[in-house]
């Protein structure tokens, strides 16, 4: 491939150019150097600036795996093991992720970077590995993304992009450990700022064409200056590998998921006690409307903040806190990951008015909200499994919904120290200890602390609404 020095890529060479200086490892170029040296050098800053903050996640889990034998073929269940990318978004060792990354994980590690990562051969061939044990803090599964966090060690944390800033075109470069070979980088373009890939969900991604592949996932995808613009997530493809199809998780919603895992371990939405519904044709034409696309106001609900606020049934959606409402799907996920305690501010067309409405929002809490504050940290504990658990009772049987059983244990909550691979989380119900119900905080908390090291623990658990049973050995 020809590369033709444009003005567009001197401008760009120009931009790179700054950052070998703040590295502190090379001498700064004479300006009548080629610009492609001066290039190369600007990337080997961004690696020494953005390597340190990389890491690479190993998780261990059960599962079930195919195996021949004697010519047949089986389902058998077996321990595993896979890899995929993490960075550390902030400096007391919070790690992002994506959610599928450590699904159904027993134990989490983190392979640190080495001491001044420069991507040069010493460091490519160095063996030595700096293993931590890491605990997820929560997962957002619905956004793919999980939050870990390694006890006791201060790391360098990326900065996030300001994701309306970005800009198609854009250079970016995905750090990882694709295919589980440790500190890959490649580089490309932004190919679309916001893409849908699916018209039904709210779910927003950038598309690049920086190679990713398996084992890219919940790395950063960064710019020039070194600032997460997304976590590499999915690619699209036929052959299994990178055809130039990728997708990452925009920094605004990584974020807010940052912020809300972090506080409570789980998500919170807020809610303006409304319903929406795409604009057809066929409602333009029945309703007379003034507006042929967008979201329409279906229902405004009884003793919500929307009624208090004037928003009436009929109201075609303008605008939500400036940003334009041309789909469903985009105020949806915007409602989704609004992180702010002021009022919303809508535009609606009413009777072919545009009339200005600002709505209180509330929190959409999960019953199990409440149970959480129920959870006393050391009353609470069981420390060999690392979990704050609260029993059920009748106030909050009767307060929560969606339980299998009115009785078991209700987590709320992970805690450091851990000594097995427990594959618990937040909000999962332990229904049954070994075959034996659960009914008793106590009784459960001091048959965990009498066992034995090498006991074999079978839980049953609600987890999302579907019974499972988790298995692991206590350490």
């Amino acid at each position: 491939m020809i590369l033709r020095q444009t003005p567009l890529f001197l401008s760009l060479v120009a931009v790179l150019a700054a950052g070998p200086a703040a590295a502190g490892q090379r001498q700064q170029p004479v300006p009548t150097q080629d610009p492609l040296v001066r290039m190369n050098l600007a990337v080997d800053a961004l690696t020494r600036k953005v390597w340190p903050s990389v890491v690479q996640i190993v998780v261990s889990s059960y599962g079930v795996r195919e195996e021949a034998g004697r010519g047949e073929t089986g389902a058998v269940v077996g321990r595993q093991r896979s890899v995929g990318s993490g960075f550390v978004i902030d400096a007391d060792g919070y790690i992002m992720t994506n959610a599928h990354v450590v699904a159904g994980a027993q134990r989490v590690q983190i392979i640190l970077p080495p001491e001044n990562p420069d991507g040069t051969l010493a460091m490519a061939l160095s063996g030595k590995l700096n293993l931590v044990n890491a605990r997820i803090v929560g997962t957002a599964t619905e956004l793919d993304l999980a939050l870990l966090k390694v006890d006791g060690q201060k790391m360098p944390a990326l900065p996030l992009a300001t994701y309306s800033e970005l800009r198609q075109g854009e250079t970016v470069f995905a750090f990882g450990s694709p295919m589980g070979l440790r500190n890959s980088l490649t580089h490309g373009l932004i190919s679309a700022v916001a893409r849908q890939v699916d018209a039904d969900s709210p779910l927003i991604y950038i598309q690049t064409d920086a190679p990713i592949n398996p084992g890219n996932s919940g790395g950063p995808l960064v710019n020039i200056r070194g600032e997460v613009v997304g976590v590499n997530t999915f690619i699209m493809t036929q052959s299994g590998g990178n055809e130039g199809l990728g997708f990452a998780i925009p920094s605004a919603t990584t974020r807010t998921v940052f912020r809300q895992l972090r506080q409570y371990g789980m998500l919170r939405k807020q809610e303006l006690g409304i319903s929406w519904q795409t604009i057809t044709p066929q409602m333009v034409a029945g309703l007379r409307l003034a507006r042929n696309y967008g979201v329409i106001v279906s229902d405004v609900w009884p003793g919500g903040p929307a009624l208090a606020a004037g928003l009436k049934i009929g109201d075609i959606l303008v605008s939500m806190d400036g940003v334009p409402a041309d789909n469903l799907p985009t105020v949806v996920y915007s409602l989704r990951l609004r992180d702010s305690a002021e009022k919303v501010q809508l535009k609606v067309l009413r009777g072919g008015q545009e009339v200005g409405i600002g709505v209180t929002p509330v929190e959409d809490r999960s019953e199990l909200d409440t149970v959480s504050a129920m959870a006393d940290p050391e009353k609470s504990l069981v420390p060999r499994l690392g979990i704050l658990g609260v029993e059920i009772d009748q106030r909050i049987a009767a307060a929560a919904t969606g339980l299998r059983d009115l009785e078991g244990i209700i987590v709320v909550a992970r805690a450091a120290g851990a000594a097995s691979e427990v594959p618990l989380l937040p909000r999962d119900v332990i229904r049954a200890m070994n075959g034996k119900q659960t009914a008793s905080f106590l009784v459960f908390q001091s048959a965990i602390a009498a066992s034995a090291p090498g006991t074999p623990v079978t839980l049953q658990i609600q987890r999302e609404g579907r019974l499972m049973y988790v298995s692991f050995t206590l350490e």
